[in-house]
């Protein structure tokens, strides 16, 4: 058998640090790392649903002609006014008391990096540590021979691989798959549940025809329970330093408002990326899809798996009615 540890213990490692990494004591000057991971998912929030609202506030402006804004709408606009049953007014209140929920939350559960995990650790003897164990798995895998062949050659580069990039993909990875289990189920069974539907996640389905800055506008209680809990289950349990955190939280609020954003653009990255998208989500604020499609923020294999997923694909969006109308005339 290969003495892994020997093997470990003659791999080169890299000294470089990947292009995201940073050795200062906070990312922004003057903020800490902490109070950074509150203040990001609001500025994502208001800044990107912003985005959105300009662009229905002004899609028939000629200057945005190219974007063809009206084509991609979900919804025709005055579809906003005649079916929602809560005003803009009401949605930025309910979303700015939300924001006040999860930042507090978020102030008492986050704590600061300490020194080590900013400035003081040792990378290179992280990865020496790590090392081991990456020489099992290529053995594991491909045999003795082959796998200290590869190690021989290009030991130093999987470490890296493994050190920088494999494990924190692996780790947003496990925090979407959390974050999208706890919604769902809490999800659903706001639904399935009368008195929670009707107490709380009625709130939600108010915006029959969601827009972007809507995408938390939530029950005080539902919000805190399924979004603002649920991120920090997710931090916690994917073991998460603060920056990752940071970027976690960030996303997945960008994410949310893009499925509620009322477009459905071919050059949108989360609707490209996404089969979990604007249109996906729109048919669970349909009253036709209210029991399907309960899957949020990120992937759908709950709905596939548990058959609440809507199968007859999405509703025509209002620009293709318009076209198959003049085809059949």
């Amino acid at each position: 058998m290969m003495n892994s540890t020997l093997l470990a213990d003659s791999i080169i490692l890299p000294v470089v640090t990947p292009f995201y990494y940073s050795s200062k004591e906070s990312l922004l000057p003057g903020i800490s790392d902490k109070i950074l991971s509150l203040l990001t998912p609001i500025v994502a929030y208001w800044s990107y649903s912003l985005f959105f609202h300009f662009l229905d506030s002004y899609s028939t402006a000629p200057w945005l002609a190219f974007l063809q804004v009206e084509r991609y709408r979900i919804h025709e606009s005055e579809e906003t006014k005649a079916k929602n049953k809560v005003t803009p007014a009401e949605v930025v209140r309910a979303v700015i008391v939300q924001h006040i929920i999860q930042t507090a939350l978020g102030y008492f559960w986050i704590g600061e990096d300490d020194e080590e995990t900013l400035r003081g650790v040792n990378h290179a003897q992280k990865m020496g540590e790590l090392a081991p164990y990456v020489v099992k798995a290529c053995t594991l895998l491909l045999g003795d021979v082959t796998g200290a062949r590869l190690i021989k050659a290009y030991g130093g580069s999987l470490v890296y691989l493994a050190y920088w990039w494999l494990i924190p993909i692996a780790q947003f990875l496990l925090a979407f798959f959390i974050i999208d289990t706890w919604q769902y189920f809490l999800h659903r069974l706001f639904h399935v549940n009368k008195f929670l539907y009707k107490h709380f996640h009625s709130w939600h389905h108010r915006l029959y025809v969601p827009y972007s800055y809507g995408a938390l506008y939530n029950h005080p209680f539902e919000g805190f329970l399924l979004d603002s809990v649920g991120a920090v289950v997710a931090e916690y349990l994917s073991s998460l330093t603060v920056r990752q955190a940071c970027f976690l939280f960030g996303f997945s609020t960008l994410k949310t408002v893009d499925d509620h954003c009322g477009f459905a653009f071919p050059w949108d990255p989360f609707q490209i990326l996404y089969s979990n998208n604007a249109r996906y989500h729109d048919i669970h604020h349909r009253n036709f899809g209210l029991k399907y499609n309960f899957s949020q923020p990120f992937y759908i294999h709950w709905d596939i798996i548990l058959g609440t997923r809507w199968e007859k694909g999405p509703t025509p969006l209002p620009s293709e009615q318009k076209s198959s109308h003049q085809k059949q005339e």
